[in-house]
């Protein structure tokens, strides 16, 4: 099959001809029955393969058709690369580094350079250090200027440095919301090889939230920043066609629901199925009735509910968003003549073949939280008080028992759907007019995920409402949502350090782990902007929110929640102050952000490296003699871990506690122990990353009871002490590690750090019931081998200590997609039992990584070659 038998041509908006792939004179009525999701795998892999591999892309594809699902690989090779700065600042310290390799190895280093665009957000560093003030986010951004500038020059560096690396300045906004309001073309056009063609926008991100562009009808999804450095140099995204999950929607969100609610009712549905890694489409009439905002905020969700993709089809609000967003008339022309020709336009009574569906009535679909420690754990807004348990009326030392300490509207998923921060506006402005006050407890704040926000808000009279009440914009960053939070009202420490209450968290955001929010809070419910302003309201958790008064007014007479929930008709004639040309004029603004463009920086091809900087150092894991881990070997245990061990516990974002080893090693280099900033901002120094790891106060090791946070017991001696210092005396002693963990292991960001930081304290292998995709691939991607435990096996079970041994056969000949391993523990008193375990290993390629020893290694190999 040449390239002329699988294009067909089509004239677009401007009178110029572009070849596209043809999939309906192709494949005819089957290409109907495919999900869209893999007819767009089938496009990228018949427009970027030829010969045999052509064919086996398009027979693996058929063949699923017929199983709903399939052993096949195939390969994608998205257009571009979406990063944020705190997982791009460590994948560009890896280049910067690999670039010295091969300037020490007599090669010209300037020839390293990414082969697609990559655009990174610098939004993940924005801390809430001044909040419920005029001018909160200005002196955010200033003091995140401050705290970063060494960091943000490097990135300056890169930028100026390596080729179609393009950085957005911190002001612009949050990564997906850029994607979806800037970046994403829908359809774009490029050449090849001399001709013009116009093909179906794709991307990778290293955030797992990048599936938030799903809702615009653009394939892409995240992954490790491992994973992403051999897609920049020009290796595909090797992977299983994927099993899709099809979720029918029917029937409309009811007056009062928003889409918040539909993606938490979401989330619980598809743990509930078990999904971990498939793909996920949305299908059915119900589909038509969401606005593409309203889908992405179902989409940015699809990590919660472990999806790799939660996909929503090209259709009319699809090129709605497009217009309603500023993009050219032309192009959106264009988008509906490739989507409906080339086969991927959305038919709402279409029913595709799936792996596995569900059915959600939207007429259904309620208020809700989830909370107070996972994503998926929906409950009725009115029900957080019967969570907690206790009694709302209780107080201690002038708070209630369970204190709203943090309210804050933040997030991509929420804050880029206008509705929802106009509904959190209207809440707002009836209680300011009932004279309703926030409690002094609570700290509020709005980070909303476009400077465009910024500007609609005021048009629609709604930002002085939210003011009064505290809600000021504090910039256009994550913030809270990942830990950003700034420091706890004076009231909620208080209460904290006395034991007199147990506060709260309430976040639009996505996440709600324990330490997540803030290192000292371990509850936290996730829930739409206008229910976050309600909360705020009360200042308890402990309340009935749909039932209860919030507050009194100054009358006396109780103040519900339905007397400031606005109508639909009311939030739709708000959202008239939303204009295309916001979109545009507010990012270009925000671009010019002079603070970022007055930073000192060099474009030298090689970055200057500072031995004192205690930000960004050299890793010694990018070298050319780090070689393979498989092997034949006896390991100990150097940590045990239950289930749903996220990556926030592994590699920590949050605030670097001032009384932590981390803290004493920087404050040992010159650092004031009151300003250390966050961990994420130091993943560009391996020294403080690597004792940061599993450094959590919520995270248990079970290889002995009571251990203090961040240790562990060195097995030859007994000795209990920090897990950076038993690693390296593991490795002095010139005996391997492993770590043995149970349930979704490494769920949640997709921070490479977290397997970064397994390397450098020598973990070879990582022994689990079952990995989240992303940190999977991260493992592999450092070359530490991913084993997953028989049925019914568990660290409980196993009830290892920290005299057992792991013998481990993985030998570079044993290892291959889905492998039989076994493994053979040695007991202390010197029994042995055997297991065998199945290497979490999907693809040839991982396989090779694993050879290698990791992507690094891979990519230095190439390029010396």
């Amino acid at each position: 099959m040449n390239p002329i038998s699988v294009s067909g041509q089509l004239l677009n908006a401007t009178g110029h001809t572009r070849r596209f792939i043809d999939l309906p004179a192709l494949f005819g009525d089957t290409l109907t029955r495919l999900p869209v999701v893999l007819r767009l795998l089938l496009e990228n892999a018949l427009l970027n393969l030829s010969g045999d591999e052509r064919q086996a892309a398009i027979d693996g594809v058929l063949d699923w058709l017929e199983r709903g699902t399939s052993l096949h690989e195939i390969a994608f090779y998205p257009l571009r690369v979406l990063m944020h700065d705190t997982t791009s600042t460590p994948a560009l310290i890896d280049i910067a580094a690999m670039r010295d390799v091969l300037a020490e190895a007599g090669a010209d280093p300037s020839q390293l350079n990414p082969v697609l665009p990559v655009d990174v957000s610098v939004d993940h560093s924005l801390a809430v250090q001044f909040h419920a003030q005029a001018d909160a986010a200005q002196r955010n951004l200033s003091e995140e200027m401050r705290r970063n500038a060494e960091r943000y020059r490097f990135l300056r560096w890169a930028s100026g440095a390596l080729d179609r690396v393009r950085i957005h300045p911190p002001g612009t906004g949050i990564m997906h919301t850029i994607n979806l309001e800037q970046l994403a073309t829908v359809a774009s056009e490029c050449e090849i090889d001399g001709q013009a063609w116009l093909v179906p926008d794709t991307l990778i991100g290293t955030d797992s939230h990048t599936p938030m562009v799903n809702g615009i009808g653009v394939l892409g999804w995240g992954v490790g920043g491992l994973e992403a450095q051999t897609v920049m140099f020009g290796m595909p995204v090797m992977q299983r066609i994927p099993d899709v999950i099809g979720v029918r929607l029917s029937g409309a969100l009811p007056a009062g629901s928003t889409a918040t609610d539909l993606a938490l009712r979401v989330t619980e549905a598809l743990r509930n199925l078990s999904v971990s890694g498939e793909f996920v489409e949305f299908y059915g009439t119900g589909v038509a009735t969401l606005s593409a905002n309203e889908r992405a905020v179902v989409a940015n969700m699809a990590p919660e509910y472990g999806a790799s993709t939660g996909y929503f089809p090209v259709d009319a609000r699809t090129l709605a968003y497009l217009r309603e967003t500023g993009r050219d008339a032309s192009h959106i022309a264009n988008v509906e003549t490739l989507y409906r020709r080339a086969g991927l336009w959305f038919d709402p009574y279409a029913t595709p073949r799936y792996t596995r569906t569900i059915d959600i009535d939207l007429d259904s679909v309620e208020r809700y939280v989830a909370g107070p420690f996972r994503p998926q754990d929906r409950l009725p807004s009115g029900a957080t008080g019967r969570t907690l348990g206790t009694d709302p009326a209780s107080r201690r030392g002038g708070l209630p028992d369970w204190p709203i300490a943090l309210a804050a509207i933040t997030s991509c998923t929420n804050t880029s759907d206008p509705a929802l921060l106009i509904t959190a506006g209207w809440v707002a402005r009836r209680a300011r007019a009932r004279g309703l006050h926030v409690p002094s407890w609570v700290k509020t704040s709005l980070a909303p995920g476009s400077p465009a926000a910024a500007d609609y808000l005021a048009r629609a009279g709604l930002d002085h409402d939210l003011a009064a009440l505290g809600f000021d914009i504090v910039g256009f960053g994550c913030t809270t949502c990942i830990g950003n939070a700034g420091p706890l009202p004076e009231p909620i420490a208080r209460a904290l350090a006395d034991a007199a209450a147990t506060p709260v968290a309430v976040v639009s955001g996505n996440r709600n782990f324990p330490g997540r929010i803030h290192p000292d809070l371990g509850h936290a419910f996730i829930m739409s902007p206008p229910l976050v302003v309600a909360f705020a309201l009360a200042g308890t958790a402990a309340i009935d929110i749909e039932n209860d008064p919030i507050q009194f007014d100054a009358h006396g007479l109780p103040v519900y929640l339905r007397d400031l929930w606005p109508a639909c008709e009311t939030v739709a004639a708000s959202l008239a102050a939303v204009r295309a040309d916001d979109f545009g004029t507010a990012f270009h603004n925000a671009s010019g952000n002079p603070l970022w463009a007055g930073l000192d920086v060099s474009h030298a091809p090689r970055y200057a490296w500072s031995q004192r900087s205690t930000a960004l150092r050299r890793p010694p894991f990018v070298a050319r003699d780090e070689g393979s881990l498989l092997g034949d070997y006896d390991a100990h245990v150097l940590l045990a871990l239950g289930d749903d061990v996220t990556t926030d516990h592994i590699s920590p974002a949050s605030a670097i506690p001032p009384d932590s080893p981390v803290a004493d090693f920087l404050v040992e280099r010159g650092e004031p122990r009151d300003d250390l900033n966050v961990f994420a901002s130091r993943r560009g120094n391996w020294e403080v990353m690597v004792r940061a790891a599993f450094y959590s106060k919520s995270l248990v090791n079970l290889l002995a009871a009571d251990l203090p946070v961040a240790h562990t017991v060195h097995g030859p001696s007994d000795d209990v002490m920090p897990i950076f210092d038993a690693a390296q005396r593991y490795r002095e002693e010139g005996r391997p590690v492993v770590l043995v963990a149970g349930a979704r292991y490494g769920t949640g960001s997709s921070r490479d750090w977290a397997a970064k930081g397994q390397r450098l304290l020598g973990i070879r292998a990582v022994v689990a019931v079952s990995f989240e995709r992303i940190h999977r691939s991260n493992l592999i991607g450092m070359g530490i081998l991913p084993l997953r435990l028989p049925t019914g096996v568990t660290p409980q079970t196993l009830a290892l200590t920290a005299q057992d041994r792991v013998r481990i056969r993985a030998l570079p000949t044993d290892v291959s997609p889905r492998a039989a391993i076994e493994i053979v523990i040695t007991r202390g008193d010197g029994s042995t039992e055997s297991l065998v375990t199945t290497a979490a290993v999907e693809t040839r390629l991982e396989v090779e990584l694993l050879q290698r020893g990791g992507v690094i290694p891979s990519i230095l190999a190439r390029a010396l070659n």
